[in-house]
């Protein structure tokens, strides 16, 4: 194997795929990333056993072979190159290693051969649908943040996807919570997706098919689905991974549907409100939000620390007052998706679930739990 390329492309490349591979691997071909040249181009795969991830690129191609080699080192040296290098890489050298060139600099890396490297993406995945990548991205955003990190409760840590009847129309709603706070959007259901069965794509396939949309100037993102993998494809990118074995919650018995206090409050002035309050809460994250006709309190104190802040917003507000404590993160997490100026909260009371919605857009709700303050 032995073929010429742009740093620039090859190290976009690699940060692609060892993103995928873990620091630390007990087998080691599970550290490499497989290399393939042929009459399709270059060929760049990696794997952790339940993610996988191949990108085809383009090079000038002066012998076809394949091989494994460390994926992060490989990495590191191709990220310390010339910018606007050239670089060259040679399978096998004089040494039997896979060796780097560019300029005056030379590597020489150890290798496994490819017949030692894992598959996972071969399977037929029935259920087949397309999403423009815009879309993908924002229910990803809008969303992700809520999932659980709790490796107890594996089956919190994703997101679940699934489509549902709303009235005449059907949506595929994305959910994720990990018991503290809840996201809840819902897209148009695409075609080919009516009788998909409700998944769980795990955490970090979801974050790194988030990182490849953002790299991609593809359209729209290919989607296939079975009972146990998902393979996302973007013009020379696929990402395959297997999906959550569990069975996710009745999300809904936890929204509320008979809060009947509302308030009305600018996104902007809330969310700048209680990053100021904050930095007194930096220890508890706990805050108290008072609503009052037509305006809200925040406040917080440390003390431990002799600390306190309060601070007074306008809001629309015409029930009783209520007060109600939040971990202001959570909150902030929420504010920082809503698109619109305005932020509606509806409460039961103080001890309940709060509903979160954008009033500029009806197809994401939140819920955020109350914590003592």
């Amino acid at each position: 194997m032995k073929f010429i390329i742009e740093k620039a492309v090859l190290l976009k490349t690699l940060g692609h795929v060892q993103n995928i591979v873990e620091k630390r691997n007990t087998v080691p071909v599970l550290s490499n990333v497989r290399i393939e040249a042929d009459s399709n181009g270059i060929s760049f795969k990696a794997t952790d056993m339940d993610t996988e991830i191949t990108e085809v690129i383009d090079a000038k191609i002066l012998e076809n072979g394949a091989i494994t080699a460390p994926a992060h080192m490989m990495y590191d040296i191709v990220r310390k190159l010339a910018d606007g290098a050239e670089v060259e890489l040679t399978y096998p050298d004089e040494k039997d290693l896979l060796k780097i060139a560019s300029g005056r600099s030379e590597f020489s890396l150890p290798t496994i051969g490819v017949e030692d490297f894992p598959a996972i993406s071969a399977d037929t995945l029935p259920t087949n649908f397309e999403m423009k990548r815009d879309e993908l991205k924002d229910v990803i955003d809008r969303t992700q943040f809520a999932a659980s990190t709790e490796e107890t409760r594996y089956y919190l840590n994703g997101l679940y996807i699934h489509p549902k009847d709303e009235g005449e129309t059907k949506v595929l709603r994305i959910v994720a919570t990990d018991g503290h706070r809840l996201a809840c959007v819902e897209s148009p259901l695409p075609q080919g997706a009516e009788n998909m069965q409700g998944v769980i794509l795990p955490r970090k396939t979801v974050a790194e098919i988030r990182k490849l949309l953002d790299d991609s100037a593809a359209e729209t993102v290919k989607i296939a689905l079975s009972d146990s993998k998902v393979r996302f494809s973007l013009e020379d990118i696929t990402l395959a991974s297997k999906l959550i074995d569990g069975t996710y919650p009745d999300y809904e018995r936890v929204i509320p549907t008979d809060n009947n206090k509302i308030l009305e409050v600018g996104v902007k002035s809330l969310a700048t409100a209680v990053d100021r309050v904050s930095v007194v809460a930096e220890r508890t994250r706990a805050i108290k939000v008072i609503a009052n006709k037509n305006h809200v309190i925040l406040t917080t104190s440390s003390p431990d620390l002799g600390s306190s802040a309060i601070e007074e917003i306008e809001a629309v507000y015409d029930s009783e007052s209520l007060e109600i404590g939040y971990n202001f993160r959570y909150l902030l997490d929420i504010l920082s998706e809503i698109k619109g100026d305005t932020a509606r909260f509806s409460f039961k009371d103080s001890s309940s679930p709060s509903v979160i919605h954008d009033t500029s857009d009806s197809s994401a709700i939140y819920v955020l739990m109350p914590m003592r303050v």
